[in-house]
């Protein structure tokens, strides 16, 4: 998605701040810790924790580290094979293919969008190391029955909740129950810092190494704790941390990270009224989320009969200062996607592909959200 054109009304996005993010920023500066780690940083991992329940959780410089420190952490060799959904953001393959791994595409559910679980196990070979649902919209995945398959494998659960803090499936938070999980802070998120991201640790066995991935490859973590007499390499790693100033940004942020919510809730329950009728008459499908689930307001999405009809629309609404964007291309379809491998036609995938239009969902859209909705219904 590239710049707002200069006669956007509406944008898609409009990065939204608390108003305590510069204050925070200065203390950061005026504390002489800029470099990762500071105070800010461990205010944010230790709310992670209480939130979501992670036993562990290290603040990155992005959702893509994330998943590229979980994929060390997963060990993951060349030819190793790892399960996701085609429906997805580029970093959740390219995170293992760095690592010499195989993406297995599978198809998506026709309700929710996410991984159709229903379809994992036949994808399950002798290489498989992992398993990634991905929490499509802050919706989560049919998690129990995921992680039913991996333990009767003996693989991993890889959570890629990038759009999916503050969302739970039957009580429990995403991110709290794969082995790992990412999450992400990027500006189009409900909770940002510009970039950045977190990696969760579910597991205790991990979490030593996690600091130790995280910190380029050296046990530096275990000398500032006195458990060892100097710091060297001893593993594998890179520079995942984000400076304090990113993190102090983000802390203004979750300290109103209940009020973001609440607010975008709003927001997207007033589009789902207003699109009932459309529905019913076989203009558009809505969003679809299952009782077991609580979600979090990450996007609103209109599923339209075809390519040409969604087409139409996003180009209509531009001409009338509103913009609205589709989402994925398919993983499998896109020239790197032979490094993978699809299971089955992934007709779900390139039909969600071809018809989804996300509309502006932005905290400040409440003004101005009766005039999206009244162009989208007299386009329709």
């Amino acid at each position: 998605m590239g710049a707002p054109d200069t006669m956007t009304q509406v944008p898609f996005n409009k990065p939204y701040m608390t108003g305590k993010e510069l204050w925070y920023i200065a203390q950061a500066h005026a504390s002489g810790h800029l470099a990762g780690d500071g105070a800010f940083t461990r205010r944010c991992s230790e709310w992670l924790e209480r939130r979501v329940g992670s036993q562990k959780a290290l603040l990155t410089h992005s959702c893509t580290a994330a998943l590229e420190m979980a994929a060390l952490l997963a060990d993951i060799q060349p030819g190793d094979e790892v399960i996701m959904p085609s429906f997805t953001f580029v970093s959740t393959a390219n995170a293992f293919v760095l690592r010499g791994g195989v993406p297995v595409f599978v198809d998506i559910r026709p309700d929710t969008l996410n991984i159709d679980e229903g379809l994992i196990e036949q994808a399950i070979t002798p290489r498989t190391r992992a398993i990634v649902p991905v929490h499509y919209a802050g919706v989560g995945c049919e998690m129990d029955a995921i992680m039913d398959i991996a333990r009767r494998h003996n693989v991993l659960v890889i959570e890629d909740a990038a759009q999916g803090l503050m969302s739970s499936y039957k009580g429990r938070a995403l991110g709290s129950i794969g082995d790992l999980a990412t999450v992400s802070f990027h500006e189009t998120k409900n909770i940002i810092s510009g970039e950045g991201g977190a990696l969760l640790v579910n597991r205790r066995q991990d979490e030593e190494r996690a600091e130790i991935i995280r910190e380029k490859g050296t046990n530096r973590a275990l000398f500032f704790r006195g458990q060892v007499d100097k710091y060297t390499w001893v593993d594998l790693g890179s520079s995942y941390l984000p400076g304090e100033l990113v993190a102090a940004f983000l802390w203004a942020q979750m300290e109103e990270a209940n009020t973001i919510t609440e607010r975008r809730l709003a927001l997207w329950e007033r589009y789902h009224v207003a699109f009932a009728d459309a529905e019913a008459r076989g203009k558009l499908r809505r969003p679809i989320v299952p009782d077991s689930c609580r979600h979090n307001a990450h996007m609103y999405y209109l599923l339209l009969p075809d390519l040409r009809r969604r087409t139409a629309l996003i180009e209509a609404l531009k001409e009338r200062g509103i913009q609205a964007v589709f989402h994925y291309v398919p993983l499998h379809s896109a020239p790197m996607g032979s490094r993978g491998r699809a299971t089955g036609d992934l007709r779900r995938t390139a039909d969600a592909s071809d018809s989804l239009v996300r509309l502006p969902l932005w905290l400040g859209l409440e003004e101005q959200q009766d005039k999206v909705v009244e162009q989208v219904l007299q386009l329709l």
